[in-house]
């Protein structure tokens, strides 16, 4: 059996790493979203001496985030052709 060993893969992300960089894409999307739009809504807040648009930049960094992982695909799970198709109880009882 060969060894699992970074030599023996193709160029190009590693198994398993495609879910863990789409997870930190999408956490940096929603987080950097909420941290830029709440920045902007505190800086008008501090002009128009108002209370609430911080919250209201929140809410649009956590929606700008949220569409910016749909429009690249990101919620999506893709499988990949080494996974079986089926339900996963059916797939583990045909390895067996």
């Amino acid at each position: 059996m060969p060894e699992k060993n970074p030599a023996n893969r193709p160029s190009g992300a590693p198994e398993g790493d495609r879910g863990y960089n789409s997870g930190m894409a999408v956490f940096s999307y929603v987080i950097g979203g909420i941290v830029v739009w709440s920045l902007i809504g505190w800086g008008l807040d501090n002009l128009l001496k108002t209370r609430w648009l911080v919250l209201v930049g929140a809410l649009v960094g956590i929606a700008g985030g949220i569409y910016l992982t749909m429009k690249h695909g990101l919620l999506t799970h893709r499988k990949s052709s080494g996974e079986p198709q089926g339900s996963g109880d059916d797939a583990e009882t045909e390895r067996r």
